[in-house]
């Protein structure tokens, strides 16, 4: 029985091996992840990036390895265990935006908090002032095949805010977006993080969106390596 890890660390994973259909995504992958902390994960297109937030979110079972989430461990829950763990303390946003196509908009955000127990005035409430936030509060009544992609990415972030969960997991929440709605975007899921306490891990390619993270975690081939600039550096040039 291996040992929990630190009270600090709302997020811990151990020797994450991953593969895919025969093909490593991750091999050996080792980090603590800091409760509040806004974590990137970044690297090349293929380096593993999503198989990790796959991993740490609950989404993937890990083929070697151990994940812990708050000191209890993930790697050992079934597929039951991990759905619930997901719906009740993760919140996630994906590089498409995953609605469901018979709700409106502000139904989709507020769905979350339906699920969790709240009322459903109170539901939508919050559903409504995180539209808002996102700039997207015109678009409340509105069903997804009514709404440009960007717009629908931007629901999509609400939903995933909206329950303010423990942890948020954004892979590549704003590969949808232009470059100044981009920051915007990340701008607002950093501000919420903080000002909520939220832990936020986010998967992107983009080294101008990872300056806005506490941290940075740099990903080659399925392993965590030195990020590009400190790399050089240490190469002498």
């Amino acid at each position: 029985m291996s040992a929990a890890p630190p009270d600090n660390d709302v997020l811990w994973a151990r020797g994450i091996v991953k593969s895919h259909h025969g093909t490593p995504a991750l091999r050996g992958v080792s980090l603590g992840v800091r409760e509040g902390e806004m974590l990137a994960v970044t690297g090349p297109r293929g380096s593993g990036k999503s198989t990790l937030l796959g991993c740490l979110s609950a989404q993937l079972p890990v083929d070697e390895g151990e994940v812990w989430f708050h000191s209890a461990p993930v790697h050992t829950l079934g597929r039951a265990g991990r759905e619930k763990l997901r719906r009740e303390r993760f919140g996630y946003v994906g590089p498409e935006p995953h609605l469901v196509p018979e709700l409106t908009a502000r139904e989709n955000v507020a769905l979350p908090l339906l699920l969790a127990g709240a009322g459903h005035r109170a539901a939508h409430r919050a559903a409504g002032e995180w539209l808002e936030r996102l700039d997207v509060a015109d678009c409340a009544k509105l069903r997804p095949a009514d709404l440009q992609q960007d717009r629908r990415q931007r629901i999509a972030v609400a939903r995933a805010l909206a329950a303010e969960p423990p942890v948020v997991f954004a892979d590549d929440p704003t590969a949808p977006l232009h470059r100044d709605a981009r920051e915007q975007v990340l701008r607002i899921l950093a501000s919420a993080a903080r000002s909520h306490g939220l832990t936020l891990v986010l998967a992107t390619h983009d080294p101008a969106l990872a300056r806005f993270a506490d941290r940075t975690v740099h990903l080659v081939d399925g392993r965590i390596a030195p990020e590009p600039a400190a790399a050089a550096v240490a190469a002498g040039h």
